[in-house]
């Protein structure tokens, strides 16, 4: 295979999984991993790519793609993940939840965990265990409306989460890696985000495959300071363990 055909095919297989592994993409073209490097490094200096640990992704956008477009992206991989996350939240507990896509489809799944405290700044969370009639308690944070993520932000959304302690908080970033740690676009998700690990007791980390080891614009979480990362099948074995290996205590991967 022609190199123009190899790099071809390297964006066609970014634009379906959003990251792939040099390994891969040498084993699908037959040729050597040096190889493999050259194209990546052809397709970086190009700005058609980003070159990271093992392999490749796409290039930050210049601004995120619509909540909605968003929310269908890995749909299934978010299910799974949701899935998994639910069974190690226990009946009782004080739950805090961002604003987010994957923490929107965990929703569905919190609502089957009786005599919870949720605490969100998500309206699509609030909606979603209303109209499953939760018996749990569920407390939506005061704030401002900024963005088409369907949530509330701002200084009375942080002073509302510094009353509670809660026993664990649910964060879904953009962007999860290794060195730098969870990752938002958006500055105000990010304080969000921050502000409910201080006042947690645990933390679950919810990101699919294709958002590890990679960042985004916004650091609001160390690797050592996860509790648990609940990821999917796809992720590639060499980015859980840089992330074990940086601190993030427990990786579980969804079916």
């Amino acid at each position: 295979m022609w190199f123009k055909d190899r790099q071809q095919r390297i964006m066609t297989l970014l634009q379906a999984h959003h990251r792939v592994s040099t390994d891969t993409l040498a084993d699908e073209f037959g040729v050597s991993r040096e190889t493999v490097r050259r194209d990546l490094l052809d397709l970086e200096s190009d700005g058609k790519i980003k070159r990271v640990h093992g392999g490749a992704v796409l290039p930050h956008p210049a601004s995120e793609e619509p909540f909605q477009k968003r929310m269908d992206l890995h749909l299934n991989e978010k299910r799974s993940i949701s899935r998994l996350a639910a069974k190690i939240i226990k009946p009782g507990q004080c739950v805090m939840i961002d604003a987010g896509t994957t923490t929107s489809v965990f929703s569905h799944e919190l609502s089957k965990v009786p005599d919870l405290f949720v605490i969100t700044n998500s309206i699509d969370i609030v909606s979603t265990l209303r109209h499953a009639n939760y018996d749990g308690k569920v407390l939506l944070l005061g704030g401002n409306i900024i963005s088409d993520v369907p949530g509330t932000y701002g200084e009375l959304t942080l002073a509302d989460i510094s009353r509670f302690n809660a026993d664990v908080g649910v964060l879904s970033p953009v962007a999860l890696h290794s060195e730098y740690g969870a990752t938002n676009f958006d500055v105000q998700e990010a304080e969000v985000a921050r502000a409910i690990i201080s006042q947690s007791h645990k933390i679950i980390m919810l990101a699919d495959h294709a958002k590890l080891e990679t960042t985004s614009r916004v650091n609001y979480c160390a690797p050592n300071k996860i509790d648990v990362l609940v990821t999917s099948n796809g992720a590639e074995k060499e980015d859980l363990k840089s992330l074990q290996k940086n601190g993030v205590k427990e990786v579980v991967v969804a079916p």
